[in-house]
């Protein structure tokens, strides 16, 4: 039996990644519109800095909860998605983008199977990679609905309990590229 290896094909073979961002807040109050405005600077000029990458945009939105799927920044984004005006979203962290499972799983979803990467630069997971939906690193990966919860401090007493009696691996926060 012959065995034959067709590459994954590239919509724009030879070509810069379109790469967009989203960044979100969840409150209207002065520092958080310093924080959207910083976010929004952040990734323009890292989008900007690499040269295999053309800068698609920042989607945002300010003041509206991860819990709801009906944000204006995110709805345009996928939109735009379905246009095909992107090939890669960068995102801060997982929270940034939802907070509600079934919004983030059907989001990243659908936005593979346009053949859209999602990368979480907290969790430093990317949806199109082989672990997709999953933390890499062992048999025993976990979900990516995982990290919905916000971080606990590292010297909080319930940290250090669960770190003491937890078996579950914890996901690399090296970035590679």
């Amino acid at each position: 039996m012959r065995i034959r290896i067709i590459p994954r094909k590239n919509r724009n073979s030879g070509k810069r990644l379109r790469v967009c961002a989203y960044a979100r807040v969840s409150t209207a109050t002065e520092e958080q519109e310093d924080s959207l405005v910083n976010q929004t600077a952040y990734y323009q000029q890292l989008i900007s800095d690499n040269p295999a990458w053309e800068f698609a945009g920042v989607y945002s939105d300010e003041g509206i909860t991860g819990y709801k799927e009906n944000r204006p920044g995110f709805q345009q984004m996928l939109q735009d998605a379905r246009r095909g005006k992107f090939d890669m979203v960068l995102v801060k962290s997982i929270s940034r983008f939802a907070r509600n499972t079934y919004t983030l799983l059907d989001a990243t979803r659908e936005l593979k199977a346009l053949g859209i990467s999602v990368f979480f630069e907290l969790q430093n997971i990317d949806t199109l990679s082989a672990s997709g939906e999953t933390t890499p690193g062992s048999s025993r990966s976990a979900p990516i609905s995982r990290f919905l919860s916000p971080p606990e401090r590292a010297d909080s007493p319930r940290s250090a309990r669960r770190s003491s009696s937890s078996s579950a691996p914890e996901p690399s926060s090296s970035s590679s590229r």
